[in-house]
C-alpha cells in the first residue's frame, strides 16, 4: 500500500512538473535589446482604448486581462504616435485594441483556438510578436463623430474578410483599410496579411519575448 502510495505522489508530481514546463515560454538564444514597454496613452492621450481581452466583448467570451492597458516597446510607441499624428490631419484617430500581450495568453489563445482557425493566434513554442512588445491590433475612428470606422470585418473575425487583400468589402471600407496600412507603413510597421488590424514593428526581433503582466511593468 505504502508503495502505491509513493508512486502515485510521484506520478502527481511529474504531471505538476511538466505542466510547469509547458507554462513557460520558450528558450531563445539573444542578444537582445533591453525591454522598454511604454504605455501608449502617456505618450499621446488621444490615442483611444479598446482593450477587448479586459472584457467579455472578445473571441473567448472572458477576460484574459485584468488591466485594459496597451505597451509597446518605445521605439514602436513612439513611430505609432507619429501614426496618429498624421491620421489626425486626415480626420482620424487611432484606436488601440491590443498592444503588449505576456505569453501565458497567446498560450491560452491557442490553446482554446480550432485547428482551422490557428491561423489567427500564434504558436506560443515560437512566441507571438505581441509577446515582444513589437505588435499591435488597432483600427481608426472619425474625429468628427468619434465612431469606430467600418472595416471590411470585425477586429478578431476569424473569416476571410480580415484578409488584408479581401476584394468583396464596400469601396469605403477598403478604402479607410488602405489609408491605415499607408500610415502604418511609413512609420516601420508591416501589417500581418490574415488580419488587416494587426501590424509588426520593424524591430520585433531585437527584443525578447515577455510574460510580464501589465500591473509588474515598471513605469
Amino acid at each position: 500500500m505504502k508503495s502505491n502510495r509513493k508512486l502515485c505522489v510521484f506520478v502527481a508530481l511529474l504531471a505538476l512538473a511538466s505542466f510547469a514546463i509547458a507554462q513557460d515560454p520558450p528558450k531563445e538564444a539573444g542578444p537582445f535589446r533591453e525591454p522598454d514597454l511604454v504605455e501608449l496613452v502617456k505618450l499621446d492621450p488621444t490615442i483611444r482604448l479598446d482593450i477587448r481581452y479586459a472584457t467579455k466583448n472578445n473571441f473567448l467570451g472572458r477576460p484574459v486581462y485584468k488591466q485594459a492597458r496597451a505597451f509597446l516597446q518605445r521605439p514602436a510607441a513612439e513611430a505609432l504616435v507619429r501614426v496618429n499624428q498624421k491620421l489626425r490631419t486626415q480626420g482620424f484617430g487611432l484606436i488601440v485594441f491590443d498592444g503588449y500581450r505576456p505569453w501565458s495568453v497567446t498560450k491560452a489563445f491557442w490553446d482554446a483556438t480550432p485547428e482551422d482557425k490557428k491561423i489567427f493566434v500564434a504558436d506560443p513554442s515560437k512566441g507571438s510578436r505581441h509577446n515582444r512588445g513589437c505588435a499591435i491590433d488597432l483600427s481608426m475612428f472619425e474625429l468628427a463623430t468619434g465612431k469606430i470606422v467600418q472595416m471590411p470585418s470585425e477586429y478578431d473575425e476569424m473569416t476571410e474578410r480580415s484578409h488584408i487583400n479581401y476584394e468583396c468589402g464596400s469601396p469605403e471600407s477598403k478604402r479607410l483599410r488602405s489609408i491605415l496600412k499607408t500610415a502604418m507603413e511609413g512609420e516601420g510597421f508591416a501589417v500581418y496579411e490574415p488580419e488587416w488590424w494587426h501590424y509588426d514593428y520593424k524591430d520585433w526581433k531585437e527584443y525578447p519575448i515577455g510574460n510580464v503582466p501589465f500591473n509588474r511593468i515598471k513605469k
